[in-house]
């Protein structure tokens, strides 16, 4: 595509994003700076349209792109920009200030990714079956109850019970702490290994309980990384942007059903995809649709992934700022200190 096209495309793109409705060669001649009549605009407009980039409704004489026209657009044309000021205070704010436990942490991204995009967010947390072990505490209840707390790389804190058949002092629990600190460090949550024996019975007794229950807990948290969608009702603010009403519904049914929201993002990033386009989406449901992906790192390790979704007429530059930002912002604060 020439200079002059990829001008008027731009400008067409960005007006119609802008506006929502169809463009005229007038309107692209006055933004795209390009200092040639509305007649020439008019002209390169119809090759545009030959070759697929644009198209028009049949009620007016303006144009509105379709999805390879975004497709160019995202890939050649649109620069990432950076977060508005207002966005990047508040992201910023945000992180400094954010100390709740993984799932809340989690699911308040996903509201406040929604926030600065307008548009529904999705935060795929981190894979159980990934992480490994930061540290491992037994916590006094009672004179026969215990707590297993296990600190995990992705930042996840798993607590389990233990009703133990008879009383145990602090000793031995300071005992059996250390024995699991020390043999569990690094291991994988998903094959944690059975401690070694010391030699004391009753320690080694504690520890092989502590470390069945963590198993206990991966057992049943099961390996389904947790999904959070901030701002699904956006979707049903956009509803002019979509050609059906029905579109909404069947968009968040998809929302509503965690393993095909895990299934979609972890395709698309497998793929190395982080936008992906209207009739690219090989679900049907989101064919009128563009979702725009960043995965984020823990400890240098792929943790989750973050996400926007909305209708294809979305401002790309700034959800994929947005979307970097956060992504970026939110592996560093899971990220131990140093």
């Amino acid at each position: 595509m020439d200079e002059r096209k990829a001008a008027i495309l731009k400008a067409l793109i960005e007006e119609y994003v802008e506006t929502g409705q169809p463009v005229g060669s007038n309107t692209v001649a006055r933004g795209a700076g390009l200092g040639v009549s509305s007649a020439t605009v008019r002209n390169e407009m119809a090759l545009l349209e030959r070759e697929g980039y644009v198209t028009h409704p049949h009620t007016s004489a303006g144009r509105v792109p379709t999805d390879k026209g975004y497709r160019h657009f995202v890939d050649h044309l649109a620069r990432q920009k950076e977060l508005q000021p207002g966005a990047r205070q508040e992201v910023a704010s945000f992180f400094a200030t954010a100390h709740h436990a993984l799932e809340d942490m989690l699911h308040e991204t996903s509201l406040l990714l929604s926030r600065i995009t307008t548009h529904a967010a999705v935060v795929v947390g981190p894979q159980p079956d990934a992480a490994r072990v930061r540290s491992v505490r037994l916590v006094r209840l009672h004179e026969s109850s215990v707590l297993v707390v296990a600190v995990l790389s992705n930042g996840q804190v798993e607590r389990q019970f233990l009703e133990l058949s008879g009383e145990v002092d602090d000793s031995r629990i300071g005992a059996a702490t250390v024995v699991l600190e020390t043999q569990l460090r690094d291991a994988s949550f998903a094959d944690l290994p059975v401690p070694r024996a010391t030699g004391d019975g009753a320690t080694d007794q504690l520890c092989r309980q502590a470390r069945d229950a963590l198993v206990a807990r991966f057992t049943a948290g099961g390996p389904i990384e947790p999904v959070y969608v901030g701002g699904a009702s956006r979707i049903a603010a956009d509803i002019d942007a979509f050609t059906a009403s029905e579109t909404v519904g069947r968009l968040l049914e998809v929302l509503e059903h965690q393993y095909v929201v895990v299934s979609l993002v972890r395709d698309l990033i497998d793929q190395g995809v982080t936008v992906r386009i209207g009739s690219e989406n090989r679900l049907e449901d989101l064919r009128e649709c563009s979702v725009v992906l960043a995965r984020f790192d823990v400890e240098g390790r792929a943790a989750g992934t973050v996400g926007v979704l909305g209708p294809t007429r979305m401002n790309y530059p700034q959800a994929m700022a947005a979307v970097a930002a956060v992504s970026r912002r939110l592996g560093e604060h899971l990220s131990p200190p140093g």
